[in-house]
């Protein structure tokens, strides 16, 4: 693994110049708002892929269209697949490559806050299956990311804010400074957070150990987005991730003796940037994501297992939960959401 995978302008030309082809996957979004700047900086000597926007859409269906394209272009091991988009594009595209011929190079060009601190960066590749967020995967590592700020002068602010969220998780588990990070000073830490996400997968590559930190506020933000991903209301990644992060402090407080002011004064970090989220906790929603924490890959021996925190920058991993512990911890966010 390299010591720092993002490229330059530079480095991205020789990557793209050395592929025997390029493709460049995009979404509706990223087509109309991304590609012309896409072009502007590296040309256009590449084929075109596209995908719908938006999490449902990485499917199995849809990375069964994108290899019939690649075969349907004879794209071959030495081609370069270069991923134009948010999360679910890196995740989709990362899954596409390191399926197609056993796997081809390619390279993350992230066009949001999110993609550019977490989803681009590590490996980690994806599509949801049955319901489930990313149920189907494999690690495969791009040949470097680009990380672009012009890229979000058209990102909305909702999606600003679903970045801003896994910027603050790294101010819990590993950077304090991070959580000083708000809708007004992000792009100034963006590659500060990117670089705590790197160092972190560069010590645990295939999440065995020290790399599951990074899950802390996805088992239950998982679990949450799920649930409403094919409702009237679904969430963003990081705004479950919010979610899911303020039930992982208040369990901290329970079961690892975090000490209580640290979730309080999370609680007004969410107040300030999170309250507009189109999101209401029925009492039968509560049950059904409860049910779904007992399906998260991070589970062991029918235990569901948490990432909280000791302390900030005390991130404990594989700690258990006990059912009804998950339901105190959404009834909490139920309280919280009617405000």
């Amino acid at each position: 693994m390299t010591t720092d995978p993002f490229l330059t302008a530079t480095e991205l030309k020789m990557a793209l110049s050395d592929a025997s082809q390029v493709f460049v996957l995009v979404d509706d979004n990223t087509h109309h708002c991304c590609l012309p700047l896409y072009e502007r900086l590296f040309g256009t000597s590449f084929i075109l892929l596209e995908t719908p926007s938006g999490e449902t859409h990485k499917t199995l269906h849809e990375a069964t269209a994108l290899w019939r394209s690649l075969l349907g272009h004879k794209a071959n091991r030495h081609a370069l697949l270069v991923n134009l988009g948010g999360g679910v594009v890196s995740d989709l595209g990362g899954f596409v490559a390191s399926c197609y011929q056993r796997g081809i190079s390619y390279v993350n060009v992230p066009t949001t806050l999110l993609a550019m601190i977490d989803a681009a960066i590590g490996g980690k590749t994806a599509i949801d299956f049955e319901g489930m967020k990313n149920q189907i995967g494999a690690f495969h590592f791009p040949k470097g990311v680009f990380l672009c700020p012009d890229f979000l002068m058209t990102l909305p602010q909702r999606e600003v804010r679903s970045g801003l969220a896994e910027l603050i998780k790294y101010g819990y588990i590993a950077h304090p400074d991070l959580l000083e990070a708000d809708g007004n000073n992000y792009v100034s830490h963006i590659r500060e957070a990117a670089m705590v996400k790197w160092r972190i997968v560069s010590e645990d590559p295939h999440e065995h150990g020290f790399r599951k930190v990074l899950n802390f506020g996805h088992t239950l933000g998982h679990a949450i987005e799920s649930h409403f991903m094919n409702t009237k209301t679904p969430l963003l990644h990081g705004e479950a991730v919010a979610l899911g992060m303020y039930g992982a402090l208040w369990l901290s407080v329970r079961l690892c003796g975090l000490a209580p002011d640290v979730f309080e004064t999370y609680r007004g970090i969410f107040l300030r940037n999170f309250t507009s989220l189109a999101c209401r906790f029925t009492d039968k929603d509560l049950e059904a994501i409860t049910t779904l924490t007992l399906c998260d890959k991070k589970n062991r021996d029918g235990e569901v297992r948490f990432v909280l925190l000791k302390a900030i920058t005390q991130p404990v991993i594989d700690v258990a939960v006990d059912k009804e512990a998950i339901k105190l911890a959404l009834l909490e966010l139920q309280n919280l959401m009617k405000i």
